[in-house]
């Protein structure tokens, strides 16, 4: 049964180290990780989240977007496990979007991404996968990939200006609904 992990906080070194591969998606712990990264998604809210932000320096992440409080318009997708991803392109087409993290509670940073990216990674079962993901899965893809590189979104940030907490990002959505 999937149990509920800790998330970790800025300043824990886990969140700045890159990732190790992992050489079998199929092992059991590998299976069990996963599910307990569903669960504490699912338990944040959150869109994604990475193995190393429930203190496992590995190169595994997932992607679920769905609209919720913060994310309105995000697109409705299946929870993906994404096990060693690559990216294999990026578009130099670049937009800026607001972002937070599980890791980061209570602040938003405005950050600039690639609007399309062309991707590989490992399902858990193993298999290959190349993507191509546009607009809002390709910040959340772009945002996970820099957690198994040991970057965290307000590293992106180009000005402190560019950061505001949760609850005025909440107000500025609802602002202009």
């Amino acid at each position: 049964m999937p149990i509920l992990r800790q998330i970790a906080q800025l300043g824990q070194p886990v969140l700045r180290g890159v990732a190790e591969k992992i050489a079998d998606p199929e092992a059991p712990a590998v299976q069990t990780l996963i599910d307990d990264m569903l669960v504490t998604m699912a338990d944040a809210d959150g869109v994604g989240i990475a193995a190393p932000q429930v203190f496992e320096p590995l190169s595994l992440f997932i992607v679920a977007s769905r609209p919720n409080q913060r994310y309105p318009g995000a697109p409705e997708m299946v929870p993906t496990a994404m096990i060693n991803p690559e990216i294999l392109w990026a578009s130099d087409e670049k937009e800026p979007g607001w972002e937070g993290c599980l890791s980061i509670p209570g602040l938003r940073g405005l950050v600039l991404r690639s609007r399309k990216i062309g991707v590989r990674y490992q399902t858990r079962t193993g298999a290959a996968r190349e993507v191509e993901y546009a607009d809002f899965l390709a910040r959340v893809f772009q945002h996970e990939f820099d957690h198994v590189q040991g970057v965290v979104f307000i590293d992106r940030v180009e000005s402190t200006r560019e950061l505001m907490t949760e609850k005025e990002y909440i107000r500025s959505l609802q602002s202009h609904a």
